[in-house]
């Protein structure tokens, strides 16, 4: 038997630009009630861009939350309103990896942190790549001002992953995703 949570009441504790963080008290299976802070998020969007010669494209990203650079996906924050994600998607890649799909799937979709989050990222697979024109570019500033982007082979890529190299939770799920993926003959993509 599965028992109703319910929210009964929120405090509001933080309204900012990417997230909003609340204090909800919630109803317990036990008939008790307990506070929980949750982080509403926009969502986000991933791609495991993966070229012809099975490599997916890497970008190294400084993290101030860990304090280090991360190797991760191509991502970004859904932060157009009413764009829709897969354009999204696209979008993030080219700014982040100077690349245009000419194929893109949907691969997986995760809730990245649920026990305190709503955050909701869309993996998609891209794939028959080409290079963004250098004078329509994106001009990197920020934390991005210093990607590194690398094409490491898929089958690499996994192994970063199991090593603890790629700690990223979207990035491990999108590389192992699109193994999986490339692995059963792309049977399990969903077409956009």
């Amino acid at each position: 038997m599965s028992f109703t949570h319910e929210r009964l009441s929120r405090t509001p504790r933080y309204d900012g630009a990417i997230f909003s963080v609340y204090t909800d008290e919630i109803s317990m299976s036990d008939g008790s009630s307990a506070p929980r802070d949750v982080v509403e998020n926009r969502g986000a969007v991933v791609v495991v861009a993966l070229d012809e010669q099975d490599r997916v494209v890497l970008i190294k990203q400084y993290r101030h939350p860990v304090g280090k650079h991360l190797w991760e996906l191509p991502a970004g924050l859904r932060d157009v309103e009413g764009e829709d994600p897969a354009l999204t998607a696209a979008r993030e890649l080219a700014e982040e990896a100077d690349l245009v799909a000419g194929r893109l799937d949907r691969l997986v979709d995760l809730h990245t942190s649920p026990g305190f989050s709503d955050e909701f990222a869309l993996v998609y697979l891209a794939r028959d790549l080409t290079e963004v024109p250098a004078a329509e570019r994106h001009e990197r500033t920020a934390e991005e001002a210093d990607l590194e982007v690398r094409r490491v082979p898929l089958d690499a890529a996994v192994e970063m992953a199991m090593r603890g190299e790629i700690t990223n939770a979207a990035a491990v799920a999108g590389v192992l995703a699109a193994a999986r993926a490339r692995d059963t003959g792309w049977a399990l993509l969903r077409p956009l």
